[in-house]
């Protein structure tokens, strides 16, 4: 009895919890594609991921497309000297071997200018990710709540133990 009552809650906390699938292209690995749901009328939505470097050569994040928006770029969120600015990225950017790009709120992150729709909770946003030596990629984007920290079903983490400039760059 104890055994199907927590074999019940396991299956019943799986299917709360959406599936962050990595995607593999050749050495690069991505993993945790999400995005924040948007309220109607929304002239922007973000994209968020992590991109794995496996290989021994470099490989550039040149390009995004979405057809889940008007238009759809890379872009870069920085401070300097107490100013934020948003830009979009020129040129790409590069992911060196062993390296880490990551793209989350605050730092480098796919932005969604005019959705064609709301982002939703628990549905997804299809990206392309254009690599200058994997090629284009399709993954699905998970939909977290509005004001989402990171993906749906991963707790916050504890970011302290980082260094500084570690996220929303290139590692």
């Amino acid at each position: 009895m104890i055994k199907r009552i927590a074999l019940s809650l396991l299956l019943a906390a799986s299917l709360a919890a959406p599936v962050l699938a990595d995607v593999t292209a050749g050495s690069l690995v991505i993993s945790e594609p999400w995005s924040r749901a948007t309220p109607p009328g929304a002239r922007v939505g973000g994209g968020y991921l992590t991109i794995r470097n496996t290989g021994s050569g470099p490989d550039t994040l040149v390009s995004v497309a979405s057809p889940a928006s008007e238009k759809t770029e890379l872009h870069m969120m920085k401070t300097e000297d107490g100013v934020m600015t948003m830009r979009p990225v020129e040129g790409g950017v590069e992911i060196p071997a062993g390296g880490v790009l990551t793209l989350e709120p605050g730092g480098y992150h796919v932005m969604f200018i005019r959705p064609k729709a709301p982002f939703k909770q628990g549905e997804s946003v299809p990206l392309t990710l254009t690599f200058a030596k994997a090629g284009a990629v399709d993954v699905a984007l998970t939909v977290s709540p509005i004001g989402a920290p990171g993906p749906a079903g991963k707790p916050e983490m504890d970011h302290s133990a980082h260094g500084a400039g570690q996220h929303g760059s290139s590692e």
